[in-house]
């Protein structure tokens, strides 16, 4: 299933759909409808575990081409939000987990040229995110280095504390595509947070795709492109730590929890790496996306 959450009108409330065609199948009405209990919101769909994707699954078999009345919106109507508007903790990112990112993060931002012994993670707080076509927000004041960094995101489904790698993909509810937007000039004695966690900093959607619907996600071209111009473009089986490796080596002291949203490192090709550097600027229009999963565009826009 590819899962939205999305709104009618600017002041409504997000809430729960399944993309069908050019449709958008609301769940909870849906359920309303057929005597099956689903939920309004998406954080409370993951919630209740592998039985309510099942269940959702059947359904939207089952009734395709025959709705139930006020269950269905064109995609075209309504206005698409990020999949989790507010996530329950800090987003979890991955640092230097591409091979040729890391090369070029050594020559250009001062960072190892050595592999990392373990995963470098750091976090966005749920502040940061922001969905399709709304802007990231460029504090000129605050930075003159804006820089790109497209990812595969992990949304975890089941709790996960100490978990084993070759246990670590049964705790995976699905996947989706988050921008990391990142400072440069922010960073602070090495951390990070600043850099990477500032209003706006997290695009995160379109959708999230059950992981029934993704068998590999370490075959997946991802890519990115600046006002049209190709900027990005890699495979996520380019990882250095793999997805399992990177739920045990976070779940090890953290616990994961539903709803939980891992981003799992850039590719090569961020504008810090490029010579002469390039950043984005007010006007710029971003578009990026993943294999399998969709498309995402945001504009950045001057404030302050």
């Amino acid at each position: 299933m590819k899962l939205v959450t999305y709104r009618r009108h600017p002041a409504d409330a997000g809430r729960l759909g399944a993309i069908v065609d050019d449709m958008v199948v609301d769940l909870e009405r849906l359920g309303e409808a057929t005597g099956e209990p689903l939920p309004a919101t998406m954080l409370d769909f993951i919630d209740l575990g592998p039985d309510a994707v099942r269940v959702a699954s059947e359904l939207l078999a089952e009734m395709e081409g025959d709705w139930p009345l006020g269950c269905t919106q064109p995609l075209a109507n309504v206005t698409l939000m990020a999949p989790i508007p507010r996530t329950r903790k800090n987003v979890f990112g991955i640092g230097l987990n591409y091979v040729k990112h890391i090369e070029e993060s050594a020559r250009s931002l001062d960072t190892s040229a050595d592999m990392p012994e373990k995963p470098v993670v750091f976090s966005k707080p749920p502040t940061a995110i922001i969905g399709p076509d709304e802007p990231i927000l460029h504090n000129a004041s605050m930075t003159q280095q804006l820089d790109w960094e497209v990812e595969l995101a992990v949304i975890i489904g089941t709790t996960a504390t100490r978990i084993r790698e070759e246990d670590a993909m049964a705790h995976v509810f699905g996947y989706s595509v988050m921008l990391d937007v990142s400072a440069r000039d922010n960073r602070r004695a090495g951390q990070w947070i600043f850099s990477k966690g500032q209003d706006s900093y997290a695009p995160f959607g379109p959708c999230i795709v059950t992981a029934d619907e993704i068998p590999n996600p370490h075959n997946l071209d991802l890519w990115l492109t600046k006002n049209g111009e190709e900027k990005q473009r890699s495979n996520t089986g380019f990882m250095y730590f793999k997805i399992h490796t990177l739920i045990a080596d976070i779940s090890s002291g953290m616990t994961l929890e539903p709803g939980d949203v891992i981003a799992t490192g850039t590719p090569e090709g961020v504008g810090a790496g490029r010579d002469p550097q390039e950043w984005m600027w007010p006007g710029d229009v971003i578009e990026y996306g993943v294999e399998g999963i969709g498309m995402m565009r945001n504009p950045v826009v001057k404030i302050g």
